[in-house]
């Protein structure tokens, strides 16, 4: 019986040295959850949160809006709808926050800002018992879009305060009078950016493989003296800044640049050609510098081969392409899976150079989501369009894993 007794206390003292163990590898690990939650969780939840989050028009003419419950969204607008938007808009023109409502309305209705903005200035000096009184006569007589079902089908859709239609928007898409979704009649942009800026990723993941293959190749198999060489060549990229590689592009392919200057130099062009701003600069930019990413991957990998298992498919007879299609390149398939996934991400999010070398051609949808952040203020659709790149890159990423399995990967 004292026998179990000390193996019963043992036990206890076993596990509590285990917390205790668990608990102070936490507290190491601490620093690191809580940067992660800062830096990636946090604005990830951030954006997803904003995209369907947008309360701004409904804390503005909030009375408005609720006039609107129960409207069919087809028959005139009442009265009493008329009247408390000339009362909410001379409270705004009051405020100084008109301008803040037309911008919001003018992403539904374009022009229209103009009109609320000239509407609230002559309200704003009419006293509130004459706008609630007659109103709705005023509205009017200032304006005739404001007796139109689509500027108030306009008006209820942004004064939603979780909405869909940042991503409606995104897919090219709107909803129609009726409340079902149909296809955008005024810009379809966004899907053939999303298209443009895959089909430009999968082109650049390409050319690096074409150009980097033969190269980590010649690097496993080379000397170490002159692989080593190699290498510094390969990472010398990565001790310049990007914004000065990305420029010597603009240098080089610019119509008085070295590339059309040695082009007419030899006779080949008779006039410089249009290579900068095109999406042809963006893919060859990219390419030099995404080259690395594929490389590194490929390099590792090739080292790790034994050369004397596609020396013995030779001296069993195999002719050397097949040899190494069927022996040595299966091998490398880790390493080249990687550096594809790495280089055809990375492409897809890019934006500093081609908003600096690709001008409106070889834009990408990224650049469009700086210019909704940075330009036209409209952080909404920027989250949306970003919400589904994210979403568009993990469903592309589960296709991997599915297919190709992503415990293949090897980075070194």
């Amino acid at each position: 019986m004292n026998a179990n007794v000390i193996s019963t206390t043992d036990r206890r003292a076993a596990m509590r040295e285990l917390r205790t163990r668990k608990r102070a590898a936490f507290m190491f690990v601490l620093p690191i959850l809580a940067f992660l939650m800062f830096t990636f969780v946090a604005p990830i939840a951030t954006m997803l949160f904003r995209s369907v989050h947008h309360p701004i028009v409904a804390e503005l003419i909030p009375d408005t809006l609720q006039t609107l419950d129960g409207w069919d969204n087809t028959a005139l607008p009442s009265d009493a709808m008329l009247a408390q938007m000339a009362l909410d808009l001379g409270r705004l023109a009051k405020d100084r926050t008109a301008g803040k409502l037309g911008q919001e309305i003018n992403r539904i209705l374009p022009g229209f800002s103009s009109i609320i903005n000239s509407t609230a200035r002559r309200l704003g000096r009419i006293e509130e018992a004459e706008l609630a009184a007659s109103g709705a006569e005023i509205l009017v007589n200032l304006n005739a879009r404001w007796a139109e079902p689509e500027t108030w089908r306009a008006i209820q859709s942004s004064g939603d305060v979780y909405t869909s239609n940042y991503y409606l928007t995104a897919l090219d898409l709107e909803r129609g009078a009726d409340g079902g979704i149909q296809t955008r009649e005024d810009t379809q942009i966004y899907v053939q950016l999303y298209s443009k800026t895959l089909w430009t990723a999968l082109i650049i993941t390409g050319l690096t493989v074409l150009l980097g293959y033969p190269l980590a190749y010649y690097m496993a198999s080379a000397p170490a003296k002159y692989a080593n060489m190699l290498m510094v060549f390969v990472l010398l990229p990565f001790w310049t800044s990007l914004l000065v590689r990305t420029t010597s592009w603009i240098a080089m392919l610019q119509t008085n640049g070295v590339v059309n200057s040695m082009l007419m130099a030899v006779g080949i062009t008779d006039a410089p050609l249009e290579l900068l701003y095109t999406q042809f600069a963006t893919i060859l930019a990219m390419t030099h510098i995404l080259l690395p990413f594929m490389i590194l991957p490929l390099f590792s990998v090739m080292k790790g081969i034994d050369p004397s298992f596609l020396r013995a498919a030779l001296s069993m007879g195999a002719r050397p392409i097949p040899a190494f299609i069927r022996v040595y390149l299966p091998m490398t398939l880790p390493g080249l899976s990687a550096g594809a996934l790495l280089v055809f991400i990375i492409s897809v999010g890019y934006y500093i150079t081609p908003a600096l070398v690709g001008g409106t051609d070889g834009q990408m949808i990224s650049n469009i989501i700086a210019f909704h952040m940075q330009q036209s203020n409209n952080w909404e659709l920027a989250a949306a369009l970003g919400s589904l790149l994210l979403g568009m890159i993990l469903i592309l990423y589960w296709l991997y894993d599915r297919f190709v399995g992503a415990g293949n990967i090897k980075l070194g």
